[in-house]
């Protein structure tokens, strides 16, 4: 009883009262005016409002490749945790957000059907599902408020409210409209100030006209019979937000778009064509005010696109027995690229294409951004049990991203390097002005290769492929991903199949040399060694350079700089000899800037030199730990004590638990191992 009770009083205390009168608020038609009079936004049509939600979250303005970009928060789906949230994709963003706002300003775009089109799995239905979950809350907000109108009945006391949602300013005459606008939105300035259209539905039309007559043709007693109440839009409940989804032609008519006769109600009612025995509850009707969504759109029926048609140009359906009927709605379809090439295609769909925008919506091709996506799904929250190794995830998005990339036409880069380039890593010789030539050069880029869904199962697979391991590595995935080619439904094509497995290969030797260079760092990574090394690397070119004579710890004599150690060292990261007396100038003005500003040098913040440090003293230090003998099974304890230093160093820095430690040491023992055996045949 007393848990039952905190509950009680934990939800009592977080309620909240006020904005459940807010939500919940009914008035009169007068009472209405003084609330649009007040706040002109209330009255804001479909497109308006879409687009002021996606700001409410704000922006932030990035720069990348020389360009400047807006990135809206709202793709990023703040208040669910990121659930839905949308990785990359920022032109395909702001080409939905721009389409937005022209139609919010009444350039032309409101007339057309907005087309989401892209490749399986690219998120197309997840901005549709984002867009109508923002609206959902938006219209629950004070900045989001909408209204609608119903009919008092004095004989019932109750309300019969419009089934299609419409707004109430709809009542004003379309003569008096002008006057009425200019006295509503005699308050401050507004982008979007008051503006009157379209009229009143069938079923509000009909009451209208019935209280006209009753009240002998005095408007304000009609409307003294209106009431008026806060409109929250919900997808659940069918208001304001719809979905359409294609079916089996037999099963589906174009009345689930408009609404369809009563026909118990025609007995009550004497006709087929009163209002009142009529359900207005299509997908158009039903999503009056807000958003209707379209899946896979280019699957209608012909006659379904008709209504489309209608719909998108004029902003008006036409249900059956009744007039055209206005609405404002937003319309969101999707389609992928073969649906799309068949509209291209077929000379009947000319009215449709040219009454579409079509925004696409490709795959990602920026690595960081592909890793996001996985993580989302594969995390230490949502895999428990179960430890996913260091770079498991990147690679396998590794390989999805270069399956969407078109070959660089600059014979000079390869695809993986033209990836990096992409995922913002610098090469020499390459600008940020050169990658934005590489961009300009595809045609189809992002538009083919694999689908996240098809990664997300095969990582998926690998999880529970392998019920003894403690962890999953890269190759387990690896493997997964490889096997299920063979009957990928989506690849027709052998060569295509081969181009995706030769492009496995690629990613696993890159794995090769990240794991090598990581165990390398594990085992260099003795400061104090580093340290010292590195003090004896800059007194012997502070000498070169000063061509001075070094002092030796151990005899006190005057010494030559020691050129051996210099190289040794300078090799490590591809200096040739003709370059070795700039990169030492160069490792001396660096010195001496940090000297001016007070600053102690420190080999860390020199990526370059610290990674030539790292893998000199890994040189010196492999053979004392003699990693290759873990190949053979024969440790000595020395040995392995060492070796579980450097174990400890990959479970501690590197995100390793103790079986993917020990496997990454066993795997680059075998690589290490296999050069061995090349040097000595």
């Amino acid at each position: 009883m007393a848990a039952g009770r905190e509950i009680l009083s934990l939800i009592a205390q977080r309620q909240d009262l006020d904005q459940f009168r807010k939500k919940n608020w009914e008035g009169t038609f007068e009472e209405y005016l003084d609330i649009v009079r007040h706040n002109p936004r209330v009255t804001r049509n479909a497109f308006q409002r879409v687009y002021d939600m996606i700001m409410s979250y704000g922006t932030d303005v990035v720069e990348e490749a020389r360009e400047r970009r807006v990135d809206y928060r709202f793709f990023s789906d703040p208040d669910d945790n990121g659930r839905d949230a949308v990785f990359g994709l920022k032109r395909a963003q702001q080409a939905l957000v721009n389409a937005f706002k022209s139609a919010a300003y009444g350039y032309g775009i409101e007339k057309r059907v907005l087309l989401l089109h892209g490749p399986v799995g690219s998120s197309k239905s997840t901005i549709a599902r984002l867009i109508k979950k923002g609206l959902e809350r938006y219209s629950a907000t004070d900045a989001g408020a909408l209204y609608t109108l119903g009919w008092y009945n004095d004989a019932q006391d109750d309300t019969e409210w419009c089934p299609m949602h419409e707004e109430p300013l709809h009542l004003i005459s379309p003569r008096f409209r002008a006057d009425a606008e200019a006295e509503l939105n005699g308050g401050p300035g507004d982008d979007f100030p008051v503006k009157i259209t379209g009229e009143l539905c069938p079923f509000c039309r009909y009451h209208y006209a019935e209280r006209l007559r009753r009240y002998e043709g005095d408007w304000t007693k009609t409307v003294g019979d209106v009431r008026v109440k806060r409109l929250l839009l919900s997808e659940k409940d069918r208001i304001g937000i719809g979905t359409f989804q294609p079916k089996d032609e037999k099963n589906q008519d174009s009345t689930e778009l408009t609404g369809d006769i009563n026909y118990r109600k025609i007995a009550e009612y004497g006709s087929d064509s009163d209002p009142r025995a009529f359900n207005f509850d299509g997908e158009f009707n039903i999503a009056n005010r807000g958003v209707v969504e379209f899946v896979e759109v280019l699957k209608l029926d012909v006659a379904f696109l008709y209504d489309l048609l209608g719909a998108s140009q004029e902003h008006k359906v036409k249900p059956k027995k009744f007039a055209q009927t206005d609405i404002d709605e937003v319309i969101l379809g999707h389609t992928n690229e073969p649906e799309y090439r068949r509209l291209q295609n077929n000379e009947f769909m000319e009215a449709l294409r040219d009454r579409t925008v079509k925004i696409d919506v490709p795959y990602v091709t920026r690595l960081s951004d592909e890793i996001k996506i996985y993580e989302k799904d594969y995390n230490p929250q949502t895999v428990t049990g179960k430890h996913v190794a260091p770079h498991t995830i990147k690679m396998a998005a590794m390989w999805a991203v270069l399956t969407r990339l078109e070959e660089p036409k600059n014979a000079n880069l390869t695809l993986l390097q033209k990836l990096k380039l992409y995922d913002g890593k610098s090469l020499p010789g390459f600008t940020e002005e050169n990658i934005k030539e590489l961009r300009e050069q595809t045609t189809n880029e992002g538009m083919q290769g694999i689908s996240p869904r098809y990664v997300q199962d095969k990582i998926s697979n690998a999880l529970v492929a392998h019920p003894d391991a403690k962890s999953i590595n890269p190759f387990m995935v690896l493997n997964e991903l490889e096997a299920g080619l063979k009957h990928h439904s989506l690849l027709t094509s052998d060569e295509l199949r081969n181009e995706y497995r030769e492009l496995l290969q690629v990613v696993k030797e890159e794995y090769e040399n990240i794991v090598k260079n990581e165990v390398q760092r594990a085992i260099a990574a003795d400061e104090d060694a580093l340290k010292r090394l590195c003090a004896n690397y800059i007194d012997n070119v502070k000498a070169y350079t000063q061509r001075e004579k070094v002092k030796n710890k151990f005899t006190g004599q005057y010494d030559e700089p020691d050129e051996r150690l210099m190289r040794s060292i300078e090799e490590k990261i591809d200096i040739p000899d003709s370059r070795k007396d700039d990169f030492r100038r160069e490792i001396m003005n660096y010195i001496g800037a940090l000297s001016i500003d007070g600053k102690t040098f420190d080999y860390t913040t020199n990526e370059r030199l610290h990674k030539a440090l790292e893998l000199k003293l890994f040189e010196d230090q492999k053979d004392t730990i003699k990693l290759t003998s873990l190949v053979s099974n024969v440790v000595d304890e020395e040995t392995q004590a060492k070796i579980d230093v450097v174990k400890d160093r990959l479970i501690r820095n590197y995100g390793y638990d103790e079986e993917s430690a020990t496997d990454v040491l066993n795997f680059v023992a075998s690589i290490f191992a296999r050069g061995d055996t090349k040097e000595s045949s």
